[in-house]
C-alpha cells in the first residue's frame, strides 16, 4: 500500500518518525513535505498536496500532521473524495476506516506523543472499511452532500481553484 505523509513545520519531526516507522512495516511512503522546520510551511499547503494525492490515486491513504490536527483536517476535507479524520486514540483511528471509509488520518503533534502517533498510524492502515449496509447508506449520504455542493458551486470548483 502506498501511504502519503505530510506535515507543516509543527508536525515535521512526528512526520519523519511516523514515515520511517511505516517503511519498517513495509509500506511504500510518499513524503510530500515539509522537509525543513520553516514557520512559513503552513498546514493548508501540505493538507492540499496530501489530499490531492489520495483523491487522485497516487496514494491509497494518507497520514497528515499539524500542531493540533484540526486545521489540517479542515483543509484536507475541502478536497472532493477525501474523508480526513482527526484521531487521538486507536478506537477512532480504526473506527473511522471501518465505518466511514476514512482515507486520511490526521494527527496533532502538539497533542499526542510519538508512540501514540505510530500506533494510530498502524491501526489506521490495518483497518478496512466494513461495507455493512448501514455504513454504505451513511457514506452514500456523505458523498451526496459533497456532490450536491460541488454542483451548486458550478461543478469542478475545486479543480478550477487548484489550476
Amino acid at each position: 500500500m502506498t501511504v502519503a505523509v505530510a506535515a507543516d513545520h509543527a508536525g515535521l519531526e512526528m512526520k519523519q518518525q511516523v514515515a520511517e516507522y511505516l517503511r519498517q512495516l513495509g509500506y511504500e511512503v510518499y513524503d510530500l513535505g515539509a522537509h525543513a522546520c520553516d514557520p512559513q510551511d503552513d498546514y493548508p499547503d501540505f493538507a492540499e498536496a496530501l489530499a490531492a494525492a489520495v483523491a487522485g490515486g497516487r496514494a491509497e491513504r494518507g497520514v497528515l500532521i499539524c500542531g493540533s490536527g484540526i486545521g489540517a483536517s479542515v483543509a484536507a476535507n475541502k478536497v472532493p473524495g477525501v474523508r480526513a479524520g482527526l484521531a487521538h486514540d486507536s478506537y477512532s483511528a480504526h473506527q473511522g476506516v471501518e465505518h466511514d471509509d476514512m482515507n486520511v488520518l490526521v494527527l496533532g503533534a502538539r497533542v499526542i506523543g510519538m508512540a501514540v502517533a505510530r500506533e494510530l498510524a498502524r491501526t489506521f492502515l490495518e483497518a478496512r472499511y466494513s461495507g455493512e449496509a448501514r455504513h454504505r447508506r451513511r457514506l452514500a449520504k456523505v458523498n451526496a452532500i459533497e456532490k450536491h455542493h460541488l454542483r451548486a458551486l458550478g461543478g469542478g470548483a475545486y479543480r478550477a481553484q487548484a489550476a
